[in-house]
């Protein structure tokens, strides 16, 4: 069993993967072994991609010598199962992976985000051996953290009593080679290396009507003993990598550079010499450069218009363009600037770090957090050159998975609004100015790039109801009235709209068919997206009040809505559904179903629906309401109710008796988690909601913490801990917690447990520390929009030690 936030070992090692990369900037993993795999610097995930890239070391003493790849042992998983062409798949022996050279006995894993360090040991290698990767991550410094760079730092240390002579290499097979679509290349297509005095690149051109396959990999070790090859071996069979290992094997080095740049792959080299314990530290700084992509998501005006029949030619349609373009003009640049900027990258990253972990969390809740916050890493997240952040929900393994800044998904997200606020706004300012048009009818779904959508699905009546919290809490944490003073007219034609189109009769609860993050509409009110709507209403309420509107309405309906909930919707534990169908506006289609569909549709009613179930995001809208610093909007005692009612029905140690007809890849057999949804007093809809048996992560999360926020620890922990020892490393990544896709956004819901178990929050608008638990002694980390740093609270006497910016505290207020 793995410590949480500790060091993994043996088993636990195995499906490690822990991004590297800037945000929105391209990733690939350091695996729990020291390779590195799921290479994705083209702007789009490609999680099966594991060039040979690799790092060796070779020693000498006393006449004996011998060569390692500085890796741990290779994944028993990974021989058998792996996919490849033709003759280079499993069944075939793996022809042209490297698992056959030589690896350190023993390593292991620790992670203290954004840091990954591996520790390796071998009776046969003199040496102590260390890495530790990591790629700018600085809270509040949103384009540094942006950027296509990543460093590894390889330490060795003479652990003998003897001299010890050395060589480190890095290796790499040109992997940026692509070739055209059904042709031959062009000989300025051709891929190729070019040698630097520092090190190399990876490059391939522009090809002819498939420019996105341009892109760079600079790869440079800033020592003046290195030497760099990049003139491989050219041969058949396997003759490249024997010859490159018969080197290394040497301890020979080789600096030279193929005359037509043409070579299958490239190296590096330093030696040194160690007396007794003396240390050496190769810093390998990595950059790249993929300017282009094919990625276009989404309709609007713009592609009817230019996909139309004309005499004109067609006009080109612009693609996904990543930030980092706006800055750099190729790699080289990229690296020049990693070079001259390292020192300070690294400290002000690792000022973060040390911030963040000199807390008085949990263990596993400073796992959980950390290990999500990856997700800022993965190609999840993408950049546009304006510096707005476009996101899908998750990736495939070769592609993103449900496209757009999902509203009704990223509703959960309670990272980026503290960590990176100016990067949060960026999604407001896309659902409000660009995805809403003139009737207040917001598409939760973006376009990529980022444009006017069209119009002709279903408003997500929890995404854009949730917007209009976040709105708030975007105010409350900036601490600027422009915002709200901006968007007002936006945020009344959106929450108009909501009232018009699902509350047409005025009665404060969402009556007629309304779309969710379950992908369909419920039919009547219902606890989860109510909630929602009375959130909006306070939100609402209280910034039109702040702006000297008129906005009695919203007040009223939020009244009505709340005694709704309180005394027709709650079942004395927990708030469920009244499914509706005959008195409403819209009316149940029958003439397009299958007779059985259409029996099932007259006895109960429309499919997908949760009834007289315990949801766990039952009252999700109360907990987005209390993130966003709206404080309570329905009673707390039944708040409270429902939250142990989930706690009681829906969470299992284990789901070795589960019925689960979806989706069981979440969590499977004898592993514990919360459902999303049960039916304790009967009454299961024949087809309830897709997704109704299954395990979420994000949703996991969103009730730990808001079990926490209201006094419930231990259960909140208890949902934590299942949710963590599933992903221990001996059958999930533990930094890619997956939904409908690899590092689904949902699970950054895990940032709010920060808040519920610390107690404290600050608001930007009246300078206020709120302290929302007494009498304790507890240390943490705060992130404001203008500063971070580490809050301790002895009783009620409160310290704030500013660890980068300010913090500007007038009051506090428990």
């Amino acid at each position: 069993m793995h410590d949480y936030n500790k060091t993994y070992t043996g088993d636990n090692l195995k499906h490690i993967a822990f991004p590297l990369g800037g945000i929105g900037a391209g990733m690939f993993c350091m695996e729990g072994s020291g390779m590195i795999g799921k290479v994705s610097l083209r702007n789009e995930p490609d999680v099966t991609f594991e060039p040979s890239v690799f790092s060796a070391i070779y020693t000498e003493q006393d006449g004996i010598s011998n060569a390692k790849v500085i890796e741990g042992q290779i994944p028993y998983y990974k021989i058998f199962g792996s996919s490849g062409n033709k003759f280079a798949g499993a069944g075939n022996g793996l022809m042209g992976k490297l698992y056959g050279l030589p690896r350190f006995k023993n390593n292991s894993f620790s992670a203290r985000f954004p840091f990954a360090t591996i520790n390796l040991k071998d009776d046969s290698i003199p040496l102590d051996v260390e890495t530790i990767s990591w790629s700018p991550f600085i809270p509040l410094n949103a384009d540094d953290s942006s950027k296509p760079i990543t460093a590894i730092e390889y330490k060795f240390k003479n652990n003998s009593t003897k001299d010890v002579n050395a060589v480190y290499y890095f290796n790499s097979k040109n992997f940026m080679e692509l070739k055209p679509e059904g042709r031959e290349p062009t000989d300025d297509e051709l891929s190729c290396i070019y040698n630097k005095t520092d090190g190399f690149i990876l490059h391939q051109p522009a090809i002819k009507g498939e420019e996105f396959k341009q892109g760079s990999f600079y790869a440079a070790i800033e020592d003046s003993d290195v030497k760099v090859n990049t003139d491989w071996f050219r041969g058949g069979w396997f003759d490249t990598q024997t010859m490159i290992w018969n080197d290394i094997k040497a301890g020979k080095q080789s600096k030279i550079a193929a005359s037509d740049n043409k070579s299958p792959g490239a190296s590096m080299s330093v030696s040194f010499v160690l007396k007794p314990n003396e240390e050496k530290t190769v810093t390998l700084k990595l950059a790249w450069y993929v300017p282009k992509t094919k990625l276009r998501l989404g309709n609007g005006p713009e592609d009817e218009q230019n996909s139309c029949s004309c005499s004109k030619p067609e006009t080109v349609k612009p693609t996904h363009v990543p930030w980092y373009t706006t800055i750099y003009s190729n790699a080289e640049e990229v690296m020049s600037d990693f070079q001259d900027s390292y020192d300070k990258l690294r400290l002000e990253s690792e000022t973060f770090q040390t911030s963040f972990y000199d807390s008085d969390l949990p263990d596993v809740v400073l796992e959980a957090m950390s290990a999500n916050l990856t997700i800022l890493k993965s190609p999840t997240v993408l950049r546009q050159t304006d510096g707005k952040i476009w996101a899908w929900e998750g990736c495939c393994d070769s592609a993103g998975c449900c496209h757009g800044s999902c509203t009704h998904v990223w509703n959960y997200a309670q990272a980026l609004c503290h960590l990176f606020p100016e990067l949060e706004l960026t999604f407001r300012q896309t659902e409000f100015f660009v995805c809403q048009d003139s009737e207040g009818h917001q598409n939760f779904r973006s376009p990529l790039p980022i444009r006017e959508p069209d119009h002709t699905y279903h408003a997500a009546s929890d995404g854009q109801l949730g917007g209009i919290m976040k709105l708030y809490r975007e105010w409350r944490i900036s601490g600027d009235k422009n915002i709200i003073i901006e968007y007002w007219d936006k945020l009344k034609d959106s929450l108009d709209y909501c009232i018009k189109k699902w509350d047409p009769k005025h009665q404060g609860v969402l009556m007629e068919p309304h779309h969710n993050t379950y992908d369909i509409e419920f039919w009547g009110a219902d606890g989860m997206c109510t909630s929602f709507y009375l959130g909006a209403l306070k939100a609402a309420y209280i910034i039109g009040s702040e702006l000297g509107k008129d906005v009695e309405l919203y007040n009223e309906l939020y009244k009505a809505g709340k005694q709704h909930l309180e005394t027709k919707l709650f079942n004395g534990e927990y708030f469920y559904q009244q499914v509706e169908w005959k008195t409403l506006d819209a009316k149940l289609d029958l003439t397009n179903q299958n007779a059985q569909t259409a029996e099932l549709l007259e006895k109960e009613g429309p499919k997908y629906q949760y009834g007289k179930g315990c949801l766990s995001d039952g009252v999700l809208g109360a907990w987005l309401a209390k993130t966003c610093g709206l404080g309570d909007i329905l009673d707390e005692e039944k708040v409270t109710s429902h939250l142990l009612s989930i706690y009681k029905y829906n969470f299992k140690e284990s789901l070795i008796d589960h019925d689960n007809p979806q989706r069981p890849g979440y969590a499977i057999g004898n592993e514990g988690g919360l459902l999303v949804c049960s039916w304790p007093r009967g009454e299961k809809p024949s087809l309830p909601f897709p997704y109704s048996d299954e395990v979420f992560t994000g949703i996991e999360y969103q009730v730990a913490s808001h079990l926490i926020i209201m006094g419930y620890e231990k259960e909140g922990l208890d949902i934590v801990k299942a949710c963590r020892d599933r992903y221990d490393g001996t059958k999930r990544n533990p930094f890619n917690e997956y939904e409908c896709g690899h590092w689904y956004a949902r699970a950054l819901a895990s940032y709010a447990l920060l808040q519920g178990l610390s107690g404290i929050s600050y608001d930007a608008v009246t300078k206020t520390l709120n302290v929302h638990k007494k009498n304790q002694n507890f240390k943490s980390f705060l992130c404001t929009a203008s500063g971070y740093g580490i809050v301790t609270q002895s009783g009620e006497e409160i310290k704030v030690d500013v660890k980068s910016g300010s913090i500007d505290i007038q009051n506090i207020k428990f």
